[in-house]
């Protein structure tokens, strides 16, 4: 049984039954039906075409459950048409379910559950797994996700805004359990570069695939996190950021510049220096004054400060702080990396600590405490 077609299709199906009129959560019941009926009888006689008998299995399957429902009768025009074998148009009905997942009326975290299993084509129970949740709380999130958007019209203009930041969440958390979130994100935003010519899905993929190639060497051996500065570099996946670079100028060469489109470009200015020493932080300011300028965004402010401390000097850095929010993630730890670089561990150590007890990311907790425990046995070596 090839589960990755059967993940591929899920969607296209999903989105031919709505399209016809499905309700969104009975359809996703039916699919699901059909895939059950696939796993049990396409080893022993596999269809010619697999996403026809899918749509066929699932519309059936739609049919038999709304005839039997007595409060879905005013559904008459919808359950009496006979089904039509093979699959109905599927790029766009697949795009529309993008937007369909990731309605503003969704909570970000019901979005994601949402698209995981709708599009991504997930089991509730990897879901859970993934966000380390019990089954139970995954599926009334997910259904709650579904009855939200049953009434939403089908044909409406979607937000590729919203869609991106929705597979960006995915993306952002990782791995966990028996899912490669990562890894289901690029995959579910390749799919969406097919099916939309965007330059802003193009950044994001781009940006997935930058960042995902440093993913081997951002732990060491024990578990514990390796800066930027401190990878080896040869653990780096160099076919991956050559697939990400050649995405981003193909999209920037479009001169329609987005968010995703300028933090990839970041992240390529990163994946280009072959040491940490030659990265060209000149150029990677001015790419966050661009991302600032098109977001207004703190964080990005607060990234900037580093970069500003790399190409101008910690005092530079630490003037670009100085406006910024002092509750924001990070800053606390950033503060603390600009005063060791000014040549004031007493306070860096303090802060490092500070930063610690603030993060609630075990890995990096762990990271800052370290980095405050270095600096106080420097600064107080007997005590050691």
């Amino acid at each position: 049984m090839n589960e990755v077609l059967l993940r591929t299709l899920t969607p296209e199906v999903l989105a031919v039954l709505v399209r016809r009129g499905a309700d969104f959560a009975a359809a996703e019941d039916a699919v699901q039906e059909a895939l059950i009926e696939a796993v049990r009888s396409w080893p022993d006689d596999p269809p010619r075409d697999p996403k026809g008998w899918l749509v066929t299995v699932a519309w059936r399957r739609f049919l038999d459950i709304a005839r039997a429902d007595a409060a879905r009768r005013r559904r008459e025009d919808v359950v009496e048409e006979e089904p039509q074998p093979g699959p109905a148009s599927g790029v766009d009905d697949t795009l529309q379910l993008y937007f369909l997942c990731a309605h503003p009326s969704l909570t970000p975290s019901s979005a994601v559950a949402l698209t995981l299993r709708a599009v991504g084509g997930l089991t509730t129970r990897q879901i859970a797994g993934a966000y380390l949740v019990p089954e139970a709380s995954m599926a009334q999130r997910i259904s709650r996700a579904k009855r939200t958007v049953s009434g939403v019209r089908f044909d409406q203009p979607g937000d590729v805004a919203t869609v991106l930041r929705v597979l960006y969440l995915v993306f952002n958390e990782g791995y966990s359990g028996d899912v490669d979130l990562a890894a289901e994100a690029v995959r579910l935003t390749r799919q969406l570069a097919a099916a939309i010519d965007h330059p802003e899905v193009a950044g994001l993929l781009a940006l997935m695939l930058l960042h995902n190639a440093r993913r081997a060497a951002r732990t060491a051996p024990d578990g514990s996190l390796v800066p930027l500065a401190e990878q080896d570099r040869s653990r780096w996946d160099t076919t991956a950021i050559a697939e990400g670079v050649e995405i981003l100028q193909a999209a920037l060469a479009r001169d329609r510049l987005g968010e995703f489109q300028a933090q990839a470009a970041i992240a390529a200015l990163h994946a280009d220096a072959p040491t940490a020493a030659e990265t060209d932080w000149v150029q990677i300011v001015e790419w966050y004054d661009e991302l600032a300028r098109l977001t207004d965004n703190p964080i990005v402010r607060l990234n900037r400060a580093v970069a500003v401390g790399e190409a101008d000097g910690p005092r530079a850095g630490l003037a670009a702080l100085a406006g910024l929010d002092e509750s924001l993630p990070r800053h606390t730890a950033v503060a603390a990396w600009l005063h060791e670089r000014d040549g004031d561990p007493a306070t860096a150590a303090r802060l490092y600590a500070d930063a610690a007890r603030k993060s609630p990311n075990l890995a990096e907790r762990d990271h800052l405490t370290r980095q405050a425990a270095r600096l106080n046995t420097r600064l107080h070596p007997g005590e050691a």
